[in-house]
């Protein structure tokens, strides 16, 4: 078996649907795309070979797209605002296809929501999108997911498959004035249908905009991993969306980095920081089960364990995972007898290390390109600080060889 490689493609800025959609020249890697270092760039060790961007999309036909809200309009006390929000959109086969892939999820602590989980549960197979929002945004984000269906599927027998679509959610609330529901339609629309396979902005960009991680600023972040097996070679993708855990908490390749950079934490304004959530999206197109993909996702909790996570009990720390490789058609009136392929047990396991390891790295990616920002009465997150994170790697003799000088 081949192993297929993504086309490189260079990020385009945002495309925003309406006026409220601005994005800051504060943050003007993100709006044009300009290259960001990477935890790898930072000499920060990872077990493991990444595919060619380390990035969900190296899975062939995986498409992200994202909406992101900046926006300074006074506090939720007097005009609603700040803005600091967005969501965060994963095609399994890109935006064209509509049929389905195998799929399971997991859920490691349920302080959180998903909805369409109970038809992968029941039926192990994923249609349409998964979106990542903010949590008071999750119900119009899940009814605008099945109108931008409606108003572009080619034939209506098509929207069926797509009721029940899979939202996910974190709170942003710190950062962003949630009670403002800020997220519309258009947003909605907007990141779906700017979905494209290629690089994948990371940090604050959308469903991460507003996001924070072990009390630094987080967000977005993705890896993958090439996994050689004894039935061929594949590749597994994961993208994050980080809102999770306390400082102390924090372990960078095995080192304890929370406890060697106590300061820099949340600061001003009303501290009302609790721990929240992550969402983590695992892609292969190694062919697999759906109790298959629910041990897969199972596995990414040990990447999140990695980084110091222990599922706080407020923590809502959910997993989908689903395989390209297996698909099944959204047309229900033509049953049939239907196979699907599947990789042995016994050679399961390089796809359990690779899921662990790039469910690590995307949540240290999340950290590494996020960038410092003042919210909600004040409240600030700082990035953290990459010569910082360096000289606390050196020190514990775990900064890459290639990157010491």
């Amino acid at each position: 078996m081949m192993f297929n490689r993504v086309s490189v493609k260079k990020n385009n800025c945002f495309r925003m649907a309406i006026p409220l959609c601005i994005c800051l020249t504060v943050f003007p890697n993100i709006v044009c795309g300009e290259t960001k270092p990477r935890s790898r760039d930072l000499g920060i060790p990872f077990e493991g070979s990444p595919g060619p961007l380390n990035a969900i999309t190296d899975v062939p036909g995986v498409e992200v797209g994202h909406t992101t809200l900046i926006e300074e309009k006074g506090t939720s006390k007097t005009d609603r605002g700040p803005v600091r929000t967005g969501l965060t959109a994963v095609f399994p086969l890109g935006k064209e296809s509509y049929k389905g892939v195998a799929a399971a999820r997991f859920v490691l602590n349920g302080a959180g929501e998903l909805t369409g989980s109970h038809f992968v549960d029941e039926f192990g197979v994923l249609f349409g999108p998964i979106a990542i929002t903010n949590t008071l945004s999750l119900g119009l984000v899940r009814d605008a997911v099945i109108e931008w269906y409606r108003e572009t599927a080619p034939d209506p027998m098509l929207l069926l498959s797509r009721s029940l679509p899979m939202v996910a959610e974190t709170w942003d609330g710190e950062l962003n004035d949630i009670y403002g529901f800020h997220i519309k339609k258009a947003h909605v629309f907007s990141a779906l249908d700017s979905a494209k396979g290629g690089p994948v902005a990371e940090g604050n960009v959308g469903g991460g905009t507003g996001m924070t991680a072990y009390e630094f600023k987080a967000g977005i972040g993705t890896s993958s991993r090439a996994v050689s097996t004894e039935t061929g070679i594949f590749t597994v993708g994961v993208l994050v969306q980080a809102n999770y855990g306390w400082r102390h908490q924090l372990r960078i390749a095995g080192v304890p980095v929370g406890k060697e950079i106590t300061d820099m934490m949340p600061s001003e304004g009303e501290k009302t920081k609790r721990d929240g959530s992550i969402v983590v999206v695992v892609a292969t197109d190694a062919p697999l089960l759906p109790f298959q993909l629910k041990r897969v996702a199972k596995r990414a909790s040990m990447g999140l364990a990695r980084n110091g996570s222990i599922a706080n009990d407020t923590s809502g720390d959910i997993i989908i995972a689903f395989s390209t490789a297996n698909t099944v058609s959204p047309d229900f009136s033509k049953p049939g007898i239907a196979s699907f392929d599947f990789i042995p047990h016994e050679a399961i396991d390089p796809v359990f290390s690779a899921t662990i390891e790039a469910t690590e790295e995307a949540i240290i990616n999340a950290l590494i390109a996020a960038e410092s920002m003042t919210g909600m009465n004040g409240m600030t997150f700082h990035a953290i600080p990459h010569d910082r994170l360096r000289e606390v790697l050196k020190k514990y003799n775990r900064l890459s060889e290639k990157t010491k000088n």
